[in-house]
């Protein structure tokens, strides 16, 4: 079959390309994104998109996303996840191992990449715990991980405590060349809290989460990728700390690539209106400061990349107080309008940083150089976007079993009109 996308505004940070043209796809690879020497004439094309006024974008990726496939799919499925992706622009998506059980072995690993072929019309890639069963104790099977193509590990919802052990699946994930994806949080300091500690947190009865909770492991995580030469990958940074320590790491030569959540860079903790559950994340929201640096280093390229850190739940577990309320927020299908809306309306990131940090750079991470551009030879996993419309944040239209937001009712402007994966169309704004 034979695509042509025809008059959008093609944005390929890989090639610096800004401009109105045409995209060529043929099966699932793009075949030409030059307007002057098409290679086929319009009428050959089986399928014509007018993407007049749409920016044309190399398909998201979203290097944090939890799936809850499988024992938790009472919360997601890879099926709904994968639609919900798609909604959002997003094609690939990382899936966290703290499923049930955990993904600790090469065979679930490969269980989970058959099933999404079929359930799921985004791509899958399912990364690895690094202890077995998520215990802390004994390394998980990274070598057997590593062949069924994890491409990262990590104990996301907890971090190694262990610093030894960790050093150990650190040295083994570099001779399988993984990545290591941390979860910074040093739960020791945590102390039962629920939000950000502060006066917001005192104003509503709160226990509070201070930064060094992530500050403490943020900075061993650094020295053992230092030590270990491993690609060390930080999940959701929030703290201006985190943001001056990842800088230091890059000016030194280190391995070192961070992500920032949409939550994290445009709520800060005096905006939580009251005890409700679906202001309750890990890490929380943090202070005015805290923001304005993750924006700095998100503008800088201090920080590589958007994720979501999509954590879906039961309405049961999140319409509570925060002291009974899971950690977590939705994300897939809102944080392309949402970082549009409050980083480039603003004038924070241009729109080709905005795609850079949303899919160029999550595949340079991964190492899949068939994604994140619009080039021939890639994939034609394409996102197509509308700048100009505008709408609210609806969770009664979310096609993801969960609806935590606290960005309900929220104005924001665009919104994703077709996503393609593998050339074909899988989602199309109605």
């Amino acid at each position: 079959m034979v695509t042509l996308i025809r008059n959008g505004q093609i944005l390929d940070p890989r090639t610096g390309r800004d401009e109105v043209g045409d995209i060529w796809i043929r099966g699932d690879r793009i075949i030409d994104a030059s307007r002057e020497n098409p290679p086929l004439g319009r009428e050959e094309a089986d399928l014509v998109i007018d993407a007049e006024g749409c920016w044309v974008m190399p398909g998201l990726i979203d290097l944090h996303v939890h799936l809850r496939d499988p024992g938790f799919t009472y919360k997601e499925t890879l099926e709904t996840g994968g639609k919900a992706a798609v909604k959002g622009g997003i094609t690939t998506v990382c899936a966290m191992p703290n499923t049930n059980p955990p993904i600790d072995d090469g065979d679930k690993v490969k269980a989970v990449h058959d099933r999404a072929k079929v359930e799921s019309p985004a791509r899958v890639i399912q990364l690895g715990a690094v202890t077995k069963e998520q215990g802390g104790k004994s390394l998980a099977d990274i070598r057997g991980m590593a062949k069924a193509g994890c491409h990262a590990i990590s104990e996301d919802g907890k971090s190694v405590v262990d610093a030894g052990l960790y050093r150990q699946a650190m040295k083994l994930a570099k001779e399988e060349g993984l990545s290591v994806f941390a979860h910074c949080e040093e739960i020791r300091l945590v102390e039962d809290g629920v939000m950000n500690a502060g006066a917001r947190a005192r104003e509503l009865g709160l226990r509070g989460i201070t930064n060094s909770v992530e500050d403490v492991i943020v900075a061993r995580d650094i020295l053992l990728a230092k030590e270990t030469g491993v690609k060390l990958h930080l999940c959701h940074c929030s703290t201006k700390d985190s943001v001056a320590m990842v800088e230091a790491a890059k000016e030194a030569g280190l391995a070192v690539t961070a992500e920032v959540c949409p939550h994290h860079l445009i709520l800060t903790a005096e905006e939580i209106p009251e005890d409700d559950g679906n202001y309750k994340m890990n890490p929380p929201l943090r202070d005015r400061e805290d923001v304005e640096a993750l924006r700095r280093g998100l503008a800088e390229g201090i920080l590589d990349a958007v994720a979501t850190d999509h954590a879906p739940h039961a309405g049961k577990e999140k319409d509570c107080s925060m002291k009974e309320a899971a950690f977590g927020v939705v994300g897939l299908e809102t944080s392309l309008p949402l970082i549009h809306t409050e980083l480039v309306k603003t004038g924070i990131l241009g729109r080709m940083e905005m795609v850079e940090r949303m899919s160029t750079a999550p595949a340079r991470i991964l190492g899949l150089s068939d994604r994140g551009s619009l080039t021939a030879g890639c994939l034609a996993d394409i996102t197509i976007f509308d700048p100009r419309a505008e709408g609210k944040i609806q969770k009664e239209t979310f096609v993801s079993k969960g609806t935590n937001t606290p960005f309900a009712g929220r104005s924001v402007q665009g919104q994703v009109k077709k996503t393609l994966v593998g050339g074909k169309v899988v989602y199309e704004a109605r």
